[in-house]
C-alpha cells in the first residue's frame, strides 16, 4: 500500500472543538481551541495550546485560569465563529447569543449552553513556537444533569457531540464498541435455556 509523506501539524484527528472560556463573568470572552486534551488521570490534568498573538492569551497568562467547555452539533456556529473572531473587538458572547455563568472554583465563567464544562487552573506555561502550551489541574467539572442517566452515568449521545477534522466539523457518530470489550470473555451460553429453545 503507498503511503505519502505530509507535514505533521494537523493530521492527528478528529479533535475536540472546545470552546474556551477566560475573563470574568462581567467581562467574558470565548475562543475556539482544537489543541487539548486530557495529559493525565491524578491527579487530572488538561492542555491548550493558544498563539500568543490571540486576544484570549494575555487573559489567560495574567488570571491562569480558563474553562474547556464542550461543543456540542447545535454550538457549531459558536464554534466556528468564536475561532475566526477576536474577543478584542467582538463581544463573541453577544454576538453568538452564549450565556456566561459563574464557575465553581475559577474567576473565568462555564458556558451555559455547554453540556461540560472543565474548570482549570494553570500550573505551567510551555513556549512552544506558533502556539504556547497552557498545562492545567482541572480542579472541578460542571455536567448538565439532563445528560445524566439513571444509574448516575454520563452519556452525551443525546448532546450531539461535535469533532474538528482538517477544516471540517462533524457530529458524534455511532457507537461501535466500548472500552476493553476486544478481551471480554463471552458469557457460557446456559444449557437449560438452550435446550428450551430447542424442544420449541
Amino acid at each position: 500500500m503507498a503511503k505519502q509523506v505530509w507535514k505533521p501539524a494537523t493530521l492527528l484527528s478528529p479533535l475536540p472543538a472546545a470552546l474556551v472560556t477566560c475573563g470574568t463573568v462581567e467581562e467574558p470572552n470565548v475562543l475556539t481551541i482544537a489543541w487539548t486534551g486530557i495529559i493525565n488521570s491524578s491527579p487530572a490534568m488538561t492542555y491548550i495550546s493558544v498563539r500568543p498573538e490571540r486576544w484570549s492569551h494575555h487573559l489567560i497568562a495574567e488570571s491562569g485560569e480558563f474553562v474547556i467547555n464542550v461543543t456540542t452539533d447545535s454550538l457549531v456556529r459558536a464554534a466556528d465563529f468564536c475561532g475566526v473572531r477576536s474577543g478584542k473587538d467582538t463581544d463573541k458572547f453577544a454576538e453568538m447569543k452564549l450565556t456566561a455563568l459563574p464557575a465553581s472554583k475559577v474567576s473565568a465563567p462555564i458556558l451555559a449552553q455547554s453540556p461540560i464544562s472543565l474548570e482549570c487552573k494553570v500550573t505551567e506555561v510551555k513556549h512552544l513556537g506558533s502556539h504556547d502550551m497552557f498545562i492545567a489541574e482541572i480542579v472541578a467539572i460542571q455536567v448538565d444533569d439532563k445528560y445524566i442517566d439513571e444509574d448516575g452515568r454520563l452519556d452525551l449521545r443525546k448532546a450531539g457531540v461535535m469533532f474538528y477534522s482538517h477544516g471540517e466539523y462533524f457530529a458524534q457518530g455511532k457507537k461501535i464498541g466500548q472500552m476493553g470489550y476486544s478481551v471480554k470473555k463471552k458469557r457460557a451460553k446456559n444449557p437449560k435455556l438452550a435446550k428450551k429453545k430447542e424442544s420449541k
